[in-house]
């Protein structure tokens, strides 16, 4: 495998993180009853963000730029599957989220599994560019 399949396979992973990590903090502030012991969940979602989600998001774009010259369809298929896990994910938070309390709707709790809901779309997109990209002869000197 070529680095640039190594590096979507560790994107795909860390959005697979990044899905659990919130469903994991919605989980437990659905079950919260003690809204003193849980201050903050906008602090922890950004963490998560800059954790996760950001890291892969990167991972995503160096994979696609070392593999646009060549178009490999085997990058391309994962990224698109980057795509989905993160969709899917966002997908069951955005459900979670109408089970929270009203004191742990704060702004940066509602806005995070539409964003990145929207976010894997273009993901799924410079995936699917990949298929279209022909193979370039190799150039010898």
């Amino acid at each position: 495998m070529a680095t640039e399949k190594y590096i979507a396979i560790a994107s795909i992973a860390l959005y697979t993180m990044f899905a659990a990590e919130m469903i994991t903090l919605f989980n437990f502030m659905i079950q919260a009853t003690e809204a003193t012991f849980f201050r903050d969940p906008a602090a922890k979602v950004l963490q998560f963000i800059s954790i996760s989600v950001a890291p892969g998001l990167v991972l995503t774009g160096t994979s696609f730029m070392l593999a646009r010259k060549f178009g490999s369809k085997q990058v391309g298929s994962i990224i698109i599957v980057g795509g989905i896990v993160l969709l899917v994910g966002m997908l069951y938070t955005s459900i979670m989220l109408e089970q929270l309390d009203s004191k742990f709707r704060v702004f940066t709790v509602d806005i995070t599994p539409p964003l990145f809901m929207a976010v894997s779309v273009p993901i799924m997109i410079f995936g699917a560019r990949l298929f279209k990209i022909k193979k370039r002869p190799k150039k010898y000197f």
